[in-house]
């Protein structure tokens, strides 16, 4: 077994991948390599643009005209439901409509106030995040790095007329909700997670995997505090579930299904799409989140595993259960998406060292 282990070039310990045998470190690469050669030949599905997914989708017209109507004094679902009949959108089951939070507070504060708590909330995700890597990687390159990914992770959340996009604001949440949890230190984090799903309800899924997480590190408070959280959620949904029903009417337009199993292709698309990655090939664009995901894998932290876990739970919920009309699902993880090739240049060099180790043990035989 090869047991060399080398100083990082970014991160101030080893990567996962140091010491690997050798025999697992060539079937990684291989992998990987793999991989890569199949989105070059391959590529991922095509997809408009998001910006033209936002030109033709009326969601956006729904959300400003909820707001401004509850902004004039009128009952959030009375107004749900009257602009949904006249726009064909379903009404059954209750999760076809949002939770009220996001238009209740943006009702009641100025487009502006709005625009800057966005702004702030992004900013200040980058922040927590930059302050993290800099505890493993002090040095100014992977600082650089980190800011740039983020940067361009959340380069979509902060367009004008998305902040009515309740993913725009649950995945940033999820990412410094992610960037603050410490072992012994989790309220604010469990205090964020609880604020994503009061948000969007999706974000449950975080939260779960939070939980779970704790659960199998043995930290039970930690483990209680996430399951509270999810109660409290649950209580907030089974109210929101029982006002839907008090405005239905036996008419009322059914969800088409969330089924779409469109695969992992679609959701590497929506990534590229939904940062600055929509500028660059969507072979290489692909590659990218790749690598990126490797290096997720690499950082030997307990919240990398979560992060990891994160992003592959949302990527598998994308890929069967959403249809071609769900673009914004994937904003619940963008933020995150790009962080990993910080991580991904020490990941890297200890894989392919590995990989390329032949040194061998020689026995010496002694007689005395």
């Amino acid at each position: 077994m090869n047991t060399r282990k080398r100083s990082g070039l970014w991160l101030a310990g080893p990567t996962r991948f140091a010491g690997l045998p050798q025999a697992r470190a060539q079937m990684y690469l291989a992998v990987l390599v793999l991989l890569l050669a199949c989105l070059a030949v391959m590529g991922p599905p095509a997809l408009p643009s998001l910006a033209t997914r936002v030109g033709d989708q009326t969601d956006m017209t729904l959300y400003h005209a909820v707001i401004d109507r509850v902004r004039h004094g009128e009952p959030y679902y009375t107004v749900v439901a009257e602009l949904h009949r006249a726009g064909g959108y379903p009404l059954k089951p209750f999760f076809t409509v949002r939770l009220p939070t996001l238009a209740m507070v943006q009702a009641m504060l100025p487009h502006l106030v709005v625009r800057m708590m966005l702004w702030l909330l992004c900013l200040g995700t980058a922040a927590a995040w930059i302050i993290r890597v800099r505890r493993i990687a002090p040095r100014w390159p992977p600082l650089a790095l980190t800011g740039a990914t983020l940067i361009a992770a959340m380069v979509v959340n902060v367009q004008p007329g998305l902040d009515v996009f309740h993913e725009t604001w649950a995945g940033p949440l999820i990412a410094l909700s992610l960037a603050l949890r410490r072992p012994g230190q989790w309220t604010a984090s469990v205090a964020l997670g609880l604020s994503a799903m009061l948000l969007r309800e999706t974000a449950l899924l975080y939260v779960a995997i939070m939980a779970a997480a704790a659960l199998i590190d043995g930290q039970r408070r930690e483990a209680a505090a996430w399951i509270a959280a999810i109660l409290i959620f649950g209580i907030a949904l089974a109210a929101h579930a029982q006002a839907v029903a008090r405005i239905l009417e036996p008419l009322d337009a059914p969800s088409n299904g969330w089924f779409g199993f469109l695969g992992l292709g679609f959701f590497l698309r929506l990534a590229s799409l939904s940062t600055a990655l929509t500028l660059a090939w969507p072979w290489l664009a692909s590659a990218i989140l790749v690598v990126s995901a490797l290096g997720w894998t690499a950082w030997r932290d307990p919240t990398a595993s979560r992060a990891v876990a994160t992003i592959g739970g949302y990527a598998v919920l994308i890929a069967v259960c959403a249809r071609s009309d769900h673009v914004y699902w994937v904003l619940m993880v963008t933020p995150l998406l790009l962080l990993g090739l910080v991580f991904a240049v020490d990941g890297l060099r200890d894989l392919i060292v590995a990989a390329m180790d032949t040194r061998r043990i020689t026995v010496t035989r002694i007689i005395r």
